[in-house]
């Protein structure tokens, strides 16, 4: 009985609240079904009004907000004009044309009504109606300018959000028209939803610096899209935010006047006043927090610049790898491309001649008497020959394979293990010379590009180079003792010590009486890595 009660409390209580927001809708469905059934008998039926109901407010949007200006009816019938022409194909005589579209105007004005949204409401016992408005007009210097309100700005973004358009700009034009109407307490939810926007766009910017460290390419082009389509609006945005911010003061004093004691001081009793409180608090938060997006920005322009160029130097190889680029050209199946290899080793053309005072030399040389001839020795092809940076790679893959399965093997045996405990564990088995290794802190930068690892997923695609290393170096047996291994690295907020050392001996030195010398200590930041389910 006491959860049948709270029931039918909510239908009556939350009545009301839900009529008020479903009447944003209501003149769109009112224009949509009627507007053309009943003129000039139905002539213009193949218009859809609901597409020109959404682009007239698409077009108020964009020159009140982003042009910062009021339209007159000439504007929007040139607007209108265009439009029927475009997308329906419409040609009538330029007198029933703008017949039509005055026509079309009148209605979204509703004649210069509001749209009156009739209801019951179950607490009061009384039907209520609900009025709003998409359009409002003003009349300066003898002209009437025309601005959408509030609810048509807040019914278009409810429907889709401004594609091309920074959505906090259009967002703060909501925020704008509601606090100048008093609507504070719609005002709140308003820039509680300015505020999500800006908490997803630092969302989207770590999204970016992680692809980087994984993808150089896909990440390049994915720092190019989130500076095309968010950072070029941080200005504006900035602006608007001062803007709101100034209204909401000017509106903190006038409530502070209005409702103060004798003394002029406010005695906060006043709804409103706690209404706008609550609003510049939470402006306040939203503002900071795109501060703090802005600054975080500039910072991953200069960590992209930094990253982009030490890729492009990793290109930049001593040796042309004529097998990849053989194993490149089949896999793309373009055979012409092999005249871009074989070409260069036909072009050198050196040309020879012999000169007349050689022919005098050969005439008059004494040979000997007797010709020794020349021993050619043979020599044999080395076909195990390998570059230097070849045998670099083997030697960091090799070392990257024997930390991953020492890393393994201590999660097997403890399924938690820290990067503190890792490195005592490491320092015991190979010795303090491990940390003068510069392969050992590669290993843990590249491991921590990724939050979770699996081997069976690693043995049938390798995503990243450290997983291209580990798989290629490692053991079978190893591969197939831990081929169900599954963990995830998460990261603590301890700072672990770590020294670097370097070994060195002299000539008449015995190889046990040598000392590592300490030569560097810095701390990183604490590893957590943790068996998964798998």
């Amino acid at each position: 009985m006491a959860l049948k009660h709270v029931m039918i409390n909510d239908i009556i209580a939350e009545h009301s609240a839900r009529m008020q927001n479903l009447k944003k809708y209501y003149p769109f469905f009112v224009l949509n079904e009627t507007t053309f059934s009943q003129y000039k008998d139905g002539k213009y039926g193949f218009l859809d009004m609901g597409y020109i109901t959404m682009a007239s407010l698409r077009f108020l949007i964009n020159e009140n907000n982003f042009h910062e200006k009021d339209i007159t009816y000439e504007e929007y019938e040139g607007f209108m004009s265009e439009l029927l022409r475009r997308d329906f194909d419409l040609e009538e005589p330029a007198e029933d044309e703008k017949q039509l579209i005055l026509y079309i105007f009148d209605k979204l004005k509703n004649d210069g009504k509001a749209f009156e949204f009739k209801f019951y409401d179950p607490e009061n016992r009384a039907s209520k109606v609900a009025r709003i408005k998409l359009i409002e007009s003003r009349i300066e210097n003898g002209q009437v300018l025309y601005t959408i309100t509030s609810d048509g700005i807040e019914f278009y973004l409810d429907t889709k959000e401004i594609k091309d358009e920074s959505k906090i700009n259009v967002s703060q034009l909501l925020l704008e028209k509601m606090i100048s109407s008093n609507n504070f307490k719609g005002g709140i939810d308003v820039v509680k939803r300015i505020n999500s926007q800006v908490i997803q766009l630092k969302l989207e910017k770590e999204q970016v610096l992680k692809l980087l460290g994984i993808d150089i390419f896909e990440g390049a082009k994915a720092y190019e899209k989130y500076m095309d389509t968010t950072a070029k609006w941080f200005s504006e945005e900035q602006k608007l935010f001062a803007k709101n911010k100034a209204l909401v003061d000017k509106a903190i004093e006038k409530a502070s006047f209005e409702n103060g004691n004798e003394d002029g001081v406010p005695t906060l009793k006043s709804k409103a006043l706690e209404d706008i409180s609550k609003l510049e608090t939470e402006l306040k938060k939203t503002i900071y927090n795109h501060s703090q997006l802005i600054a975080e920005t500039m910072e991953l322009q200069q960590i992209s610049d930094n990253i982009i160029s030490r890729a492009k130097l990793r290109k930049l190889r001593p040796i042309f790898d004529f097998r990849q680029t053989l194993l490149k050209i089949m896999a793309e199946d373009e055979p012409s491309k092999m005249a871009h290899v074989v070409m260069p080793l036909f072009s050198p053309r050196l040309d020879k001649t012999f000169s007349m005072k050689s022919i005098d030399n050969m005439l008059t040389l004494k040979s000997e008497d007797k010709l020794k001839g020349e021993k050619v020795e043979k020599n044999k092809l080395d076909l195990d020959f390998e570059y230097e940076d070849e045998i670099l790679d083997k030697k960091i893959g090799a070392n990257f394979a024997k930390i991953f399965y020492e890393l393994l093997d201590q999660i097997n045996k403890w399924n938690r293990v820290t990067l503190k405990e890792l490195n005592g564990i490491l320092e015991i088995k190979f010795g303090e010379e491990i940390f003068a290794n510069r392969d050992y802190y590669s290993f843990l930068v590249h491991l921590a590009g990724k939050r979770e690892y699996s081997m069976a997923r690693m043995l049938e695609k390798q995503d990243t180079l450290l997983e291209e290393m580990v798989i290629r170096n490692m053991a079978e047996d190893e591969k197939e003792k831990f081929k169900d291994m599954v963990f995830d690295i998460s990261f603590g907020e301890e700072q672990v010590e770590l020294v670097s050392y370097l070994s060195y001996k002299k000539d008449d030195e015995d190889e046990a009486t040598v000392k590592p010398k300490e030569i560097e200590k810095f701390t990183v930041t604490d590893m957590v890595f943790e068996r998964g389910k798998g």
